[in-house]
């Protein structure tokens, strides 16, 4: 049972050190009662107390990790219900799913196309994480030789797919080594499917029609000795699992209730007649609580939106998106090409860089450490100043690489002209558009 705040606090050193952050150790161990801070901002705690906090400090949603033999997905450590209270940590795993009676030529189509489907975003490459293969002809070899042909075809983490543990030991013989996810737990069968997980060390997922036959399953299983459990209410429609996705959800964060205190699996495809309607299912499963989604369809066109919105809700909103600091090179520029500076915000380095590139005119890039701001704000907060220009100018050895000395400042910072000129004597400072979008236009015809 979770601790209470004072109770928290008798086994903490009592010292009101502040090196927690906390001007003392009640406040610290209030804010540890409530899932907001980690234990581990404590340096003074004891071991033998650490041994008594560990309850209390774990987070509320359990880690549940997948591995293949070279790739892993997680899922769990959660400590709040909406992202703007601190961040969501863990990005739901996008699986396939593949069924064991396709013929060889299909899935190998399905699986070899949706292994190798990569699309750049903000500089990150959108993925999907794994597949889950479903034993629907109730076969145990064609099970097992469904499992190895994706192997062979993918190294992403598996969930394997059926109610009958015979069944799944074909399918865990062909995976020696990984950790994957074993679904099908119920009410008639968690005994064997327990016993099959902790002896093959894989996490095991629940299925149930209530939350109070979720939470009896786990507890059942947790006593049987398996820990690592995922969740899957089984939900009629999209209204139901809204709902059972967040009670769950809730009652794990703010009621600390450990028989529910595990990531959520949702089959996305369920009860839905469509694509698009599965889509739609996968966009509310991502937007609301679920762990690992598993969809029946693979289509770029539908499978790319909801990566780009999974990495958006996943994003820490106090963190942004942040290039890599540099010097690039656009359109294969020569000495004599002209150099544009701009911050590493993720959304203003590629809104430039893609105009610069559309424009077809060869260019360097130069990318200040601003710190993730975009150039008004980094102004604003002193983060993309004369200084930091220069830095980026000298460390990257830009001089070594551009005849022209000639430095072109983003138009909205024009009023910094002057002192990157100080800053950086010999090289001729110009001012370029206020808006990307007018980079073009400048680039022919101004230089």
């Amino acid at each position: 049972m979770a601790l209470s705040g004072i109770q928290i606090y008798k086994l903490l050193p009592q010292t009101n050190c502040k090196e927690c952050g906390f001007p003392t150790c009640l406040a610290f161990a209030m804010k540890l009662a409530a899932k907001q801070v980690e234990l581990s901002s404590c340096p003074h705690v004891t071991e033998a107390s650490k041994a008594q906090l560990a309850e209390s400090s774990a987070p509320p949603v359990r880690l549940i990790t997948l591995k293949s033999k070279t790739q892993e997905v997680a899922s769990g450590n959660e400590v709040v219900l909406f992202r703007h209270e601190k961040t969501f940590y863990r990005r739901p795993g996008v699986l396939i799913r593949v069924k064991d009676n396709l013929s060889a030529d299909a899935l190998k189509a399905l699986v070899a196309q949706a292994d190798a489907y990569a699309v750049g975003y903000v500089g990150m490459d959108l993925t999907i994480d794994g597949f889950a293969v479903e034993a629907v002809s109730g076969n145990a070899a064609a099970f097992g030789a469904a499992v190895k042909a994706v192997r062979s075809l993918s190294a992403r983490p598996l969930a394997l797919v059926s109610g009958d543990a015979a069944i799944l030991s074909a399918g865990l013989a062909e995976l020696a080594g990984e950790r994957p996810l074993l679904c099908g737990a119920d009410e008639n069968n968690w005994e064997a499917m327990a016993a099959l997980a902790k002896s093959s060390q894989a996490a095991l997922a629940v299925r149930s029609a209530s939350l109070e036959g979720l939470a009896g399953l786990t507890e059942k299983i947790k006593a049987a000795g398996v820990e690592d459990l995922v969740l899957e209410p089984v939900s009629a429609g999209m209204s139901a699992g809204l709902a059972h996705n967040t009670l769950i959800r809730r009652l794990a964060i703010k009621k600390n209730f450990r028989a529910l205190g595990y990531p959520i699996l949702c089959f996305a495809g369920i009860g839905t007649n469509s694509p698009l309607e599965e889509s739609v299912a996968a966009t509310q499963a991502i937007a609301k609580y679920a762990g690992f989604i598993v969809l029946d369809n693979f289509l770029p066109e539908l499978v790319y939106p909801l990566l780009v919105l999974r990495q958006n809700i996943y994003t820490d909103p106090q963190k942004p998106i942040q290039v890599q600091p540099g010097l690039y090179e656009i359109n294969s520029p020569k000495p004599d090409s002209p150099l544009l500076v701009t911050t590493n915000f993720s959304i203003t380095y590629f809104s430039v860089a893609n105009e610069v590139e559309g424009s077809g005119q060869p260019a360097w890039l130069l990318v200040v450490d601003a710190e993730g701001m975009s150039v008004l704000t980094a102004w604003a907060a002193g983060k993309f100043d004369a200084d930091r220009i220069a830095k980026a100018v000298k460390g990257f050895n830009v001089a070594e690489k551009v005849a022209q000395k000639r430095v072109i400042l983003p138009g909205h910072v024009a009023v910094l002209s002057g002192e990157v000129e100080e800053a950086l004597p010999g090289w001729e400072i110009r001012v370029g558009p206020r808006e990307a979008v007018d980079i073009p236009a400048f680039l022919k015809k101004a230089l």
